[in-house]
């Protein structure tokens, strides 16, 4: 996969549009088109690399800001309960070759 056919670097980019909850300067979040649970957002990083292991040592400092990222929204929608996922493989189940973590919860915070 290349970045000209990416799903995800063509959602950073603007072409094609997401539903976005959060970002910051090397990562965006936006809601999964499929969730599977109440909260199910997707971390990923504005640069492109296939897997979350590639991004963790080629570029520390953006695969650090992912983490944050991923943190912070986790805050933001759950009661404090969730998952942090990475899906790397195929057999693993990662669907888009452009690293992407999941963060799922059945306990979405309530709006008051």
């Amino acid at each position: 996969m290349t970045t000209e056919n990416c799903i995800f670097c063509k959602i950073i980019s603007g072409e094609i549009p997401a539903k976005l909850v959060a970002e910051s300067e090397h990562a965006i979040a936006f809601n999964d088109i499929s969730p599977q649970q109440p909260v199910h957002v997707l971390i990923v990083p504005r640069v492109h690399k296939e897997n979350v292991t590639e991004l963790a040592l080629a570029n520390p400092v953006e695969m650090q800001d992912v983490m944050r990222l991923g943190a912070q929204v986790a805050q933001m929608l759950t009661e404090g309960s969730h998952r942090f996922t990475f899906n790397t493989g195929v057999e693993a189940g990662q669907s888009v070759f452009h690293v992407h973590g999941h963060i799922t919860s059945r306990t979405p915070k309530v709006a008051v």
